[in-house]
């Protein structure tokens, strides 16, 4: 039998080449952008994996800490930056002879000596000094290998100093090996991935399983012929999945060459912010075996699903035996995915991040899942409404149509309808983050505000607040020369606060209307910052009066060096390097709007532009699948319709409308959906209000149903030429 349906299959006629060529072409394209999606995924966790070394702990330093041995090393990792760019900086000095060296380097770095990532060599070559390099003490001796590079595009730096110089630094730690394993964020690289999973996955499974279904009805009146001249169904079976498997693996086959031949420019996509090296998107042999056989034989499984109506009655078949209708019952596991998102709201996120994965991506896959479930009755509720409103013919013809087989004109639209529901839960979930941050980070202006939080250099007491450090007078006269600052604030340790209490002087805080303003006739104010990324927009805040003279302020002890600057990157830059060099392993200064929150943010957005951008595509692709095989199963029904009199104008109606209106009708429940996720999961993970989409947003639904509105015209001139006579005899 086997043998019969290889050549069935190959010798069909132009149809059958046709249907098969067809359905391989629409495979390669989903299995491609399947096996990037999880190339993609294992790309993103080798950059994870390689950053480990820089996150070592160790014993703390003191100033009376003497011991050394010979195996270990004073360790101190900072963050850094220039523009919008991390730097990754580590400051190291040998213990002993046998002192662990960071991978992608040959050895540690001596007194005065640095390595730098290509990058980063490239950068401090191009700016100039005063920007950059007057921050890092010595000259490079080498270059940092990709082993211990997150992408090709790191800023990283491995700076050498002697044991004395970094025994004094407070921060700094003894280490005896370099650590492995992820990196900094491992809790949000595992959300990225789950989302990646959750978001391209399903869209690309729902179009191979359109592309493997492609002219089932055509073969479903085939098979059943056969039966009614005596094949058994278990040889039907058999016919049906070669069949479905041939066209299957050739697009499987087809898929891999995409994969390969466009690996190199995948690489250069940066789904968390920074490009992939090459050799980390790669397919692991659990993936390679899983698809190359899992696609095949998914298409064998749905050949064999579609001709369950075959196996009852070859003449349920010949007479188009309805199937039955689709009940409400087939909202429960949309409803049950919304439930789970609900509970924890009223609840709470679970408290470990591989709960609050499995609750989230759990309740997301439910109600993706139902959605799909739920689509067709959604589907057929929408044809009831089409009957009632119908005035005329083409109308009352579409709602029939779709009321006949809703399962069907549901699954041509599903991924349109996922690439929806997945944009929408992305922006409004971006949105939110982005708007929040914005508000917390006092908007535009805190692009060109500079603040520097001090520590001291010594131990930092268990008890109280930070000593702080006393700024030298020229340090903010050297500052204030910088072309392109306008106001340099010091903030000063506040006697009778706490560790977030400041005091400042009104004079200067009046050139930073972004921080807030004094109390009327206030000559110092109490003022106060939240520590860490997240500040809070003070553009309405009234700092109340100090009872602390101006005079006296010099002499205390300074938290924070505030810089405000016309925003060039010159003046940003350079006040960065002045700061760092004057007050060396105090100083942590950086942009409001750059810090590391916002380097996160940025990946969380960029990793939505890629779910937004691909699954359009998808969808597209799925649609035109769908209309194709759709005309080419119901070619004989339109046929006789055009003998009985019917004008092509009218059956280019119907087609019109049976396609649009569940495409609009679930679209709107769709994107409804996604908004209602969005706001789930912002006030249950991140304790935020959803925030109404942009403009960009109603763009992207907006043109997404244009192109499938295009798609559906572009079907008009096939109608007319597979609808002629003589497709309406009987096979």
């Amino acid at each position: 039998m086997i043998r019969l349906a290889v050549r069935l299959t190959l010798s069909g006629g132009r149809e059958a080449i046709t249907r098969l060529v067809i359905t391989a072409v629409a495979v390669a394209v989903g299995v491609g952008l399947l096996l990037a999606a999880l190339a993609a995924s294992t790309a993103v966790d080798a950059q994870n994996l390689r950053t480990g070394w820089l996150y070592n702990t160790g014993s703390q330093s003191s100033p009376a800490a003497s011991a050394s041995g010979p195996g270990s090393e004073w360790w101190y990792y900072s963050w850094d930056g220039y523009g919008s760019q991390p730097i990754n900086r580590v400051d190291v000095a040998a213990l002993g002879p046998h002192a662990p060296v960071p991978p992608g380097i040959p050895a540690l770095p001596g007194p005065g000596q640095y390595y730098a990532s290509p990058a980063m060599a490239a950068l401090l070559r191009s700016v100039p000094a005063a920007e950059l390099g007057d921050r890092y003490p010595g000259h490079q001796v080498g270059t940092i290998g990709p082993s211990a590079l997150e992408s090709p595009g790191s800023l990283v730096i491995v700076i050498g100093h002697t044991a004395a110089q970094l025994a004094r630094v407070s921060g700094a730690a003894k280490v005896a090996s370099i650590g492995t394993g992820p990196g900094e964020d491992p809790q949000g690289i595992t959300a990225m991935l789950g989302i990646v999973a959750l978001a391209l996955l399903f869209p690309v499974l729902v179009f191979i399983s359109t592309a493997t279904r492609l002219a089932a009805a055509r073969r479903e009146q085939r098979f059943a012929a056969m039966r009614l001249a005596g094949a058994t169904p278990r040889q039907v079976s058999v016919i049906a999945a070669v069949e479905a498997a041939a066209a299957a693996t050739a697009g499987t086959a087809a898929g891999f060459g995409l994969f390969f031949a466009f690996r190199a420019d995948l690489a250069r996509v940066p789904f968390t912010g920074q490009p992939f090296f090459p050799g980390d998107v790669r397919l692991t042999l659990p993936t390679i075996i899983v698809v190359a056989l899992g696609v095949p034989a998914a298409a064998a499984l749905v050949a064999q699903i579609a001709l369950r109506r075959v196996r009852i009655s070859p003449l349920g078949t010949a007479r188009k035996a309805r199937a039955p209708r689709p009940s409400a019952w087939r909202t429960v596991v949309l409803l049950a995915g919304i439930g789970d998102l609900v509970y924890f709201v009223v609840v709470g996120r679970p408290a470990t991040v591989n709960g609050q994965l499995l609750a989230y991506l759990g309740g997301g896959a439910l109600t993706v899942a139902g959605l799909i479930i739920a689509g067709p009755w959604l589907t057929m509720t929408g044809s009831v409404l089409l009957a009632r409103r119908a005035s005329r013919l083409a109308g009352l013809l579409a709602a029939r149509r779709l009321a006949d087989n809703p399962k069907a004109a549901f699954r041509s639209i599903s991924g349109l309808i996922l690439a929806v529901f997945t944009a929408t839960v992305a922006v409004g979930i971006i949105t939110s983050m982005t708007d929040n941050h914005a508000e917390q980070t006092f908007g535009a202006a805190g692009q060109n505000i500079l603040l520097t939080g001090l520590t001291g250099s010594g131990p930092q007491p268990s008890d109280g607040p930070p000593p702080g450090v006393v700024v030298p007078p020229s340090l903010t006269s050297a500052l204030r020369t910088v072309p392109g600052v306008s106001t340099v604030l010091i903030m000063y340790r506040d006697p009778a606060g706490t560790e977030d209490d400041s005091l400042v002087d009104c004079a200067q805080l009046a050139h930073l209307p972004a921080l807030g303003v004094c109390a009327p006739g206030a000559a110092v104010a109490a003022m106060s910052l939240p520590s860490g990324s997240a500040h809070r927009a003070q553009r309405t805040q009234v700092w109340p009066a100090a009872p602390e003279p101006v005079s006296r302020l010099g002499g205390l002890p300074a938290t924070n060096i505030v810089v405000g600057t016309n925003g060039s990157p010159a003046a940003i830059e350079t006040a960065r390097t002045m700061i760092e060099t004057a007050l060396p392993y105090q100083a942590s200064p950086r942009t409001v709007f750059d810090s590391q929150g916002e380097q996160l943010l940025s990946a969380w957005q960029q990793l939505a532009n890629v779910i937004i951008l691909a699954s359009l595509p998808i969808a597209g692709c799925s649609l035109a699948v769908a209309m194709v095989a759709g005309l080419t199963d119901r070619k004989r029904p339109f046929s006789l319709l055009r003998l009985a009199g019917t004008p092509i104008g009218l059956l280019r109606r119907v087609l019109a409308l049976e396609s649009t209106v569940p495409l609009l009708a679930v679209a709107v429940v769709s994107a409804a959906l996604g908004l209602l996720v969005a706001e789930l999961f912002l006030s249950s993970q991140l304790g935020l209000n959803l925030r109404p989409p942009g403009v960009a947003y109603y763009a992207f639904v907006g043109g997404g149903l244009l192109l499938s509105l295009g798609i559906i015209a572009a079907t008009f001139p096939l109608l007319a030429r597979i609808t002629g006579p003589e497709a309406a005899r009987s096979e």
